[in-house]
């Protein structure tokens, strides 16, 4: 391609349908590994399940299970799956879960916790009414497998299922948050999503934001105002945006806004790949205050009109503080036009103990002199 060819194109409409085409080729790439994923799962629990009712009805031990590894093996090679091993876990797999594709969650056992009804809330609802159908395809063959022995309970493997899609956990960080009792600490995050999208999308948006989000990465002993915070964040960016979850791409730390002359800064401003919105994030140090509500709807309403493209949905508003009281960010939120969430960070603990716990400069110096 000659030169006066490249500079014919127009460099924005080029963009604008590079970004278009890629993608579309990711959610191509993501429903190929999707498929896959489910043909995979379908195969395994076919074969665990035929391993069963064969058992049950000619009355065999284990000692077939080996019999039929070997001879699989042998036809098959040693690398297509039908080790000893994984042979036991189809047939697990199928007793774990007789009606595959799905678990399901009894309804009842949803109704007083408001992480699991929000998270599953999405799902399809079984023909008696009583049953979340949850899709085993969410999650891979190694996720199942690693999360048998650890979560016992349907209610709780459909959570683990769920949020380990939402959030794009791999297996490693899915144990560690089982074993870290994350759906203990993870709580719904204070919103008016319902109000101010229209419920699809709001099913969407609160399954894309937690509360509380775990900043454990940061050195409190540095931050000493706001700015240190941002500092930090966006200096260990892989670490914040994993925490924040899957679909979060990063635009810019404080973002300018000129509204009617006056620039006003948006402390972190993102773009959500699955909701199709940019997401305002505002970060504080201290408690949280009611007005801190109003600056951030402010801040929204000029990036819808600023900002926002006609294809994007409507921008979010996310509120991280140090701390809150549920009850006044509920006040807060009530009358408030545009889709808000406020959630706390916790950070190093111990290091803030430990800081609380040592003698200030000026003690020391007096202990000095004295």
């Amino acid at each position: 391609m000659g030169k006066n060819e490249i500079i014919g194109i127009d460099k924005v409409e080029y963009q604008k349908w590079l970004h278009n085409l890629c993608d579309e080729i990711d959610r191509q790439r993501l429903k190929a590994v999707m498929q896959l994923n489910a043909s995979t799962l379908q195969h395994y629990w076919w074969l665990g399940n035929d391993i069963l009712k064969k058992q049950e009805a000619q009355g065999w031990g284990a000692k077939v299970i080996d019999l039929l590894s070997a001879d699989l093996t042998a036809r098959y090679g040693s690398d297509s799956g039908y080790s000893i091993r994984n042979l036991k876990y189809m047939r697990q797999f199928a007793v774990e879960y007789p009606d595959f594709p799905f678990v399901q969650v009894p309804l009842a056992q949803l109704q007083n916790n408001q992480v699991l009804k929000s998270r599953l809330s999405k799902f399809t609802v079984s023909a008696d009414g009583e049953f979340v159908q949850v899709p085993l395809a969410q999650i891979t063959w190694y996720h199942h497998i690693s999360m048998f022995p650890k979560v016992k309970d349907n209610v709780l493997r459909a959570f683990y299922i769920t949020e380990s899609a939402i959030q794009g956990w791999n297996r490693d960080i899915m144990l560690m948050q089982i074993d870290d009792g994350y759906h203990k600490k993870v709580k719904p995050l204070p919103n008016n999503f319902a109000d101010t999208l229209p419920p699809l999308k709001s099913d969407l948006a609160k399954a894309a934001f937690k509360d509380p989000y775990n900043f454990g990465f940061v050195d409190m002993t540095k931050i000493k105002q706001e700015s240190d915070l941002e500092d930090q964040l966006t200096t260990k960016i892989t670490e914040f945006l994993l925490e924040l979850g899957t679909g979060f791409s990063f635009v810019k730390r404080q973002f300018p806004l000129n509204i009617d002359g006056d620039e006003s800064r948006v402390d972190l401003l993102m773009y959500h790949t699955r909701l199709h919105c940019y997401v305002a994030i505002e970060l504080k140090a201290v408690e949280f205050q009611p007005e801190f509500i109003s600056k951030l709807n402010y801040y929204i309403s000029a990036i819808d009109d600023l900002v926002k493209m006609p294809e994007d949905n409507p921008t979010i508003g996310l509120l991280l503080c140090r701390s809150k009281n549920n009850t006044k960010v509920e006040y807060a939120l009530r009358g408030m036009t545009q889709p808000l969430g406020v959630a706390a960070y916790k950070t190093k603990e111990l290091i803030e103990n430990l800081k609380s716990s040592l003698p200030s400069i000026d003690d020391l110096e007096k202990t000095l002199n004295d």
